[in-house]
C-alpha cells in the first residue's frame, strides 16, 4: 500500500530501484543470518521489497507498452515469476545434497543476483511518460513516447505524436481534479467498478489455489502417496510447466482474444481440475489400514490435475490479473489503485499460506471443495460484470467504464503543442 505513494512522488522507475535496494538489504540479512531473529527481520525486510516490486513492475510495464502488445509486455512479469519458481524449485532440490549451513545460505544468497541486476538495469530504461506528464515534464514525456514507438518512419512519428497528445489531454484534465485520497477509488460508479474489477481479478487469482500448490505442493503429493525426495522432484518438474504455457499464451493469444475470455476459461477449468483431484484423493487416500497408497494410476491422475491447474492458471489469471489490475485505472489513481489490488492479492496469499498446510493435513480432500465453490462463483461474476479492455489505450478506458473527463481545461495546452512543430519533430 505504501508503494502507491512512492510511485506518485518519485515515479515508477525510482520506486523500482527503491524496491531492489530493500531486496538487497533483506536478502543479505537472510543469507548471513547467525540467529533466528536476524533471519526473521531479513524476511520481513525482503517482504517490503516484494510488496513494492509486485505492484510497481506491472504498473510501469502498463504505462510504457503500446496498446496492441500491452498484454504481452505486462504478461512478461508473470513469465519471469514462473522462471523464478523454476529456479527456486531446482535450487531447493539441489541444495538438499549440500552439507551444513551451505545449503540454506547458498539458496538464500542467490536472491541477491536478480535484485542487483534490477537495481542497475532499470537505470537504462526510460521514465513512464504518463508520470512525466503529471510532473509537467511534457517535453521529456514526448521524447520517451517517440523513443518507445521508434521514429524512423513518418508513420511511426505520426503514431507517437497521436498517442502523446491523447495521453497529454486526458492526464492534464485529470490533474485538475486530482485529490490523492483513497476514497477517489470509489467516489463515482465508474471508479468503483474499476476498483472492484482490479481487486476482484487479483483475489480470484488467489482463489485459483495456485499458491497453495506452489508453497505446499509436496504436502499435496504426500496426500496422493508420494513422499520424500520424489515429492521434491515432482515439484521441480511442476515448476517448469506453468512458464512454458504462460509464454505461449502471452506471445500468441492474450492480445488477440482479450482479457475476459481467458478469465472465464480459467475459472471454469479450475472447477473441473479440483473436482477431479477431490474425487481422486477421496477415493484413494494416502494410507489404507496403515498401508501406503500404491495405486499408481490414481497418483498419476492426481499429479496430472495439479499440473493442469498450473497450465490453466498460466493461460488465464496468471498474466491477465496483472494486466487488468494495472490498466483499468486512470492515471490520477493508477498507482493507488494498483497498490490496493496488489495488497488484496497478498492478503489472500497470506491467508492461504497460513491455513492450507493445516487444512491438507487435517481435512484432506474436503479442503479442495473450497476452491471448487470459489471458482464456480468467479465464473459467474466474470461473465456478468467484467468488461473487455483488449486493444484500448489507457486513456480510452474512460469510455469502457463510463467516466466523464472535461477536456476544456487543456484546450489551450493542446493548441500550444500543435503550434510547436520544431519540438514535435525533434
Amino acid at each position: 500500500m505504501l508503494a502507491g505513494w512512492a510511485n506518485d512522488r518519485y515515479g515508477r522507475k525510482r520506486t523500482i530501484q527503491l524496491g531492489a535496494s530493500i531486496a538487497l538489504w533483506g536478502c543479505a540479512m537472510q543469507a548471513g543470518a547467525n540467529n533466528f531473529a536476524c533471519m526473521l527481520v531479513g524476511r520481513i525486510v525482503a517482504g517490503f521489497a516484494i510488496g513494492i516490486l509486485s505492484m510497481t513492475v506491472p504498473l510501469y510495464n502498463t504505462e510504457i507498452a503500446p496498446p496492441k502488445i500491452r498484454g504481452f509486455i505486462v504478461g512478461l512479469a508473470q513469465q519471469m515469476i514462473g522462471i523464478g519458481f523454476i529456479v527456486a524449485n531446482w535450487v531447493g532440490y539441489g541444495c538438499q545434497f549440500l552439507d551444513g549451513n551451505t545449503a540454506w545460505r547458498l539458496s538464500l544468497g542467490l536472491q541477491l543476483v536478480p535484485a542487483f541486476l534490477l537495481l542497475v538495469g532499470i537505470q537504462f530504461l526510460p521514465f513512464s511518460p504518463r508520470w512525466l506528464l503529471e510532473q509537467n515534464r511534457d517535453d521529456e514525456a514526448r521524447a520517451v513516447v517517440y523513443r518507445l514507438h521508434g521514429s524512423s518512419t513518418p508513420d511511426a512519428k505520426e503514431a507517437a505524436e497521436r498517442e502523446f497528445l491523447e495521453m497529454h489531454d486526458i492526464i492534464k484534465a485529470e490533474a485538475s481534479e486530482r485529490s490523492r485520497k483513497l476514497s477517489d477509488l470509489w467516489e463515482t460508479r465508474a471508479m468503483l467498478k474499476r476498483t472492484l474489477v482490479a481487486v476482484g481479478v487479483q483475489v480470484m487469482g488467489q482463489f485459483s489455489g495456485i499458491n497453495v500448490i506452489n508453497y505446499f505442493g509436496p504436502s499435496m503429493y504426500t496426500a496422493l502417496g508420494i513422499t520424500g525426495g520424489q515429492a521434491l522432484l515432482v515439484q521441480g518438474i511442476y515448476g517448469a510447466v506453468g512458464p512454458i504455457a504462460n509464454f505461449f499464451f502471452i506471445t500468441l493469444i492474450l492480445d488477440s482474444v482479450g482479457r475476459k475470455k481467458p478469465l472465464i476459461f480459467g475459472a471454469g477449468s479450475f472447477v473441473v481440475t479440483y473436482s477431479v483431484l477431490t474425487a481422486i484423493v477421496a477415493s484413494f487416500p494416502p494410507e489404507v489400514n496403515g498401508l501406503p497408497n500404491t495405486h499408481v494410476s490414481a497418483q498419476r491422475a492426481g499429479i496430472a490435475m495439479i499440473f493442469m491447474t498450473s497450465i490453466f492458471f498460466s493461460l488465464s489469471f496468471g498474466p491477465v490479473s496483472w494486466v487488468l489490475a494495472s490498466e483499468v485505472f486512470p492515471t490520477r489513481t493508477r498507482s493507488m489503485g494498483t497498490s490496493l489490488a496488489t495488497c488484496a492479492n497478498w492478503a489472500l496469499n497470506v491467508l492461504f499460506s497460513q491455513v492450507s498446510n493445516l487444512a491438507i493435513a487435517n481435512i484432506s480432500w474436503k479442503y479442495y471443495l473450497v476452491f471448487i465453490c470459489l471458482n464456480a462463483i468467479d465464473f459467474v461474476i466474470i461473465i456478468l460484470f467484467f468488461p473487455e479492455t483488449k486493444g484500448k489505450t489507457l486513456e480510452e478506458m474512460a469510455v469502457v467504464f463510463g467516466d466523464e473527463v472535461d477536456l476544456s481545461v487543456v484546450h489551450q495546452d493542446e493548441k500550444m503543442d500543435h503550434d510547436k512543430p520544431d519540438i514535435v519533430h525533434a
